[in-house]
């Protein structure tokens, strides 16, 4: 289904019914552009996947992927809750409209400020630390608000990805030592107005095999067993986000997969414990990364080392090729008929050797102008953008069969010094 969001005509890439080629003459270049139909059809394969479940399931959309004002709307509008990893973020998902008993405030290093948002909004916390519950039960105090809460367990699960993207092995700084769990919440249970609502968890991300998610589940279950021995009944247990989608086209397993792994692991679980805990989980890439193209406009082709298309959108606008060394498939969207030619590394304008959106790559011949599409960029795209070298950020467009709407602007050159004050007394 989201294949046929991305489609040929006459030798050019459309996005639905629009051609890139009509974007780019009014929009310009760069440009995020996200099909609406595809957003739609991976939100609708979770509910599909898991309504054979005889258990309640909830899904958090992982803000942080992707926080396009306009998508987290459309994701809310669908029956999604929300994980938060800031106070800004909690901020674009209330203003979008996320049911606040379903949006999750996550983080390793909240402050009091920001818990203290997070109390006044009424969402549960996923506790990191022993001093964040302490801070938690304070603020909360003072308040005169109760709050649910889940400690963030670290299980010590390895699976298989970038290690910068690994967050449940032992070394990871993120959550409670799986076995030091129980003792978090004999402490949780005595903080006064502090209710243990859950359990939380969370492995990583891009994640190509299921079998880490259900170790993950037993896991949490070992400790939702003893936790339950204090006096606590859970309604949740989280197992966070994490699957990948197929970057390179060699094939990963759908959600369908991913759900008749997790089904039957969690059921299992359910099956020692009193509590009827609902299952959370955290889709944040597989909602949204195959959702959008990255269209780039060609400066120059030279000839040196190697053949280089040096284009207009760099690591400033779609970092993690260089932050993970992440391969992204490449295309020229104008000459999507024509047989490749010669073998090309697409690179960008930042001042940076490492500024390589996708290396030797065999295309048609590309000449100055040509438009590169650079696809499976919805996600950890422009959230992770920069105005690093002076670039402003780039427009977000939505296509809707024929329709396009415009959810950001691309930014002026105001934007590039917006908030800065100039001392008068120093000039």
């Amino acid at each position: 289904m989201v294949e046929e969001c991305f489609n040929v005509r006459q030798g050019v890439l459309h996005v639905e019914n629009v051609s890139c080629l009509e974007l780019v003459k009014k929009y310009g270049t760069p440009l995020y552009v996200t099909s609406m139909k595809a957003l739609n059809s991976n939100m609708d394969s979770y509910f599909r996947a898991f309504e054979k479940a005889n258990f309640k399931v909830r899904f958090l959309y992982a803000v942080k992927a992707n926080n396009n004002l306009t998508l987290l709307k459309l994701i809310a509008r669908k029956g999604f809750g929300a994980d938060v990893f800031s106070d800004g973020e909690l901020y674009m998902a209330l203003l979008s409209g996320f049911e606040k008993s379903y949006v999750l405030f996550n983080g390793n290093s909240k402050s009091d400020e920001e818990i203290k948002m997070g109390v006044e909004a009424g969402v549960p916390f996923s506790v990191d630390s022993i001093d964040e519950l302490y801070a938690i039960s304070q603020i909360a105090r003072d308040l005169n608000r109760e709050v649910k809460i889940a400690f963030r367990i670290n299980p010590d699960i390895s699976p298989e990805t970038h290690p910068k993207i690994a967050t449940g092995l032992k070394t990871s700084k993120f959550g409670i030592p799986w076995k030091d769990a129980v003792s978090a919440y004999e402490l949780a249970v005595k903080c006064p107005n502090v209710r243990v609502s859950g359990i939380h968890c969370h492995i990583g991300s891009q994640i190509t095999d299921t079998t880490p998610f259900v170790e993950a589940i037993e896991r949490m279950f070992e400790v939702a067993e003893e936790v339950e021995k204090l006096g606590a009944d859970l309604d949740f247990i989280d197992i966070g986000g994490g699957l990948g989608i197929d970057y390179e086209g060699k094939g990963v397993p759908a959600v369908e997969d991913f759900a008749d792994r997790i089904i039957p692991a969690f059921e299992k679980g359910l099956e020692k414990i009193k509590s009827q805990p609902e299952l959370w989980i955290e889709p944040g890439r597989s909602i949204v990364g195959n959702t959008t193209i990255l269209l780039t406009r060609v400066n120059a082709v030279k000839k040196a080392y190697r053949n280089f298309v040096a284009v207009d959108a760099g690591f400033n606008l779609l970092i993690r090729p260089a932050m993970y060394d992440a391969y992204h498939r490449v295309a020229v969207a104008n000459k999507m008929d024509r047989p490749p030619e010669e073998v090309y590394t697409v690179v960008g304008p930042i001042c940076e050797s490492g500024d390589i959106l996708a290396k030797d790559r065999k295309l048609p011949k590309i000449e100055k102008g040509d438009i590169i599409a650079v696809f499976d960029t919805g996600a950890y795209g422009f959230s992770m953008s920069s105005q690093y070298n002076g670039r402003r950020r780039c427009a977000e467009l939505l296509v809707n069969g024929e329709k396009v709407y415009v959810t950001r602007e691309r930014e002026r050159y105001s934007d590039l010094i917006a908030n800065q004050i100039v001392p008068a007394e120093l000039f």
